[in-house]
């Protein structure tokens, strides 16, 4: 009988450790603590320069290409319309996948254009996630699928797979032809819909393309297909040549991160991208929730003369867990000098940056450990005056309905409040 008490411990052991592991992957964080410039004189390259572009494009494996023609979309009233003539217009494919969707009007409006362009004879490929697309009914589903619109699910949860199950694929990838893609904040839900200066209607940044660019979200599309249905994705249908010719003036380029075991795509984007500000710094994100060592790289942006502001929601967050996380480092930045607004009106969802008027970025991905380290997420870079002046003044327009928080006033803040603060950071990596 010792035996068998032997063996229980052995496996007992073995399903703690196994545990243990398991914890550890699912709460991991980003690894990178600094940039170090190898040459004689320590200095990093500015965004502005060739040289940081060159940098990027090799950190996060992407390639910035000339030829793109973008327009920056601000709030649901503007992104839905382009959206909806864009998709009425498809002639051979749509690819759509957008992590949040939820039944209301604009799911109706997306199920009736799917469905007349499908039985029109366009291909219509629609991947939905199966934690941020809860909700939507098996009879809207099976609606789409009797006209012939393909869907698939990306990690339901099953036993074999419960390990995937909390690191979602966060990214918003809509292509039409092959030829115009739509990334951004943007969701499938009501709450979108408006101008973003009233309650419930949220304030978001999207962006429209074509170009080369495209065919980088096409790709991320393509990655996610491919784990959800076993198919990948090829052909000129999907991957058109023509979308490879120059549609307007802009450079830009997608980039695609993905979970791994080390440093991600997504947190070199930002280490870099911090790094390389020289000048100004402006970076509006709904989930705003710096670790230790991406706190030091904006205090330290600071401290090289950048003017760097940060824009987050108030008190009208959808995640209050979320918002007290990020209020408990609020004190060490505005000590560094990183000033940090609130935005009044309504919840602020936009995942932007821009940097010394010719860096700038729009996507999905949050400043968190969970967008950098735990999901599937997708940013349009764009190395472009005219694009990041518009993203510019749109970061200073905002800012004028929010609120800047002092540090003085700020400390005075009670007890509670930083007894929830404390709560919610234990868990920030998840968030």
């Amino acid at each position: 009988m010792i035996w068998l008490y032997v063996l229980n411990a052995v496996l007992a052991l073995f399903a703690l450790l196994f545990a243990a592991i398991g914890l550890l992957y699912i709460t991991r964080g980003t690894p990178i603590r600094k940039i170090r410039e190898l040459e004689d004189d320590g200095s990093f390259p500015s965004v502005a320069d060739s040289s940081f572009r060159d940098t990027i494009q090799c950190h996060v494996n992407t390639s910035l290409v000339d030829g793109n023609r973008i327009e920056i979309l601000t709030n649901g009233e503007q992104v839905y319309p382009r959206l909806f003539d864009d998709l009425r217009a498809a002639e051979s494919l749509i690819t759509l996948f957008v992590y949040w969707y939820k039944p209301g009007e604009l799911a109706d409006q997306v199920k009736d254009i799917l469905i007349e362009r499908a039985r029109a004879g366009v291909r219509v490929l629609f991947l939905r996630d199966a934690f941020g697309s809860h909700g939507i009914s098996d009879e809207y589903l099976d609606e789409m699928r009797r006209a012939g619109v393909e869907v698939a699910v990306f990690r339901p949860l099953k036993w074999n797979t419960v390990y995937k199950f909390q690191q979602r694929s966060h990214m918003r990838a809509v292509v039409v032809d092959g030829c115009i893609g739509f990334t951004g904040g943007f969701a499938i839900e009501d709450r979108w819909i408006g101008d973003g200066r009233h309650t419930d209607q949220w304030r978001d940044t999207s962006v429209r393309v074509e170009g080369p660019a495209v065919l980088q979200l096409q790709a991320a599309f393509a990655a996610d297909w491919a784990e959800a249905t076993g198919e990948l994705l090829v052909g000129n249908d999907v991957f058109p040549r023509s979308t490879r010719d120059e549609r307007g003036s802009h450079t830009a380029g997608l980039f695609y991160s993905s979970p791994s075991m080390g440093s991600t795509d997504a947190e070199r984007f930002f280490a870099l991208s911090i790094c390389g500000a020289c000048k100004f710094l402006y970076i509006t994100n709904a989930y705003f929730i710096p670790d230790d060592d991406f706190r030091s790289f904006l205090c330290k942006a600071v401290e090289r003369g950048a003017d760097v502001r940060i824009l987050t929601p108030g008190e009208n967050t959808d995640k209050k867990s979320t918002w007290y996380a990020a209020r408990t480092h609020y004190e060490e930045l505005l000590g560094g000098g990183v000033r940090v607004y609130e935005y009044r009106p309504t919840m602020v969802h936009a995942k932007t940056l821009v940097a010394d008027d010719v860096w700038a970025a729009v996507g999905s991905m949050n400043f968190d450990n969970r967008s950098m380290a735990l999901n599937d997420e997708v940013v349009l870079m764009m190395h472009d005056e005219e694009l990041g002046g518009q993203l510019k003044s749109a970061f200073l327009e905002d800012i004028e309905y929010a609120d800047e928080l002092d540090l003085e006033s700020f400390r005075t803040r009670g007890a509670w409040e930083r007894a929830k603060e404390r709560a919610a950071v234990v868990w920030s990596r998840v968030l």
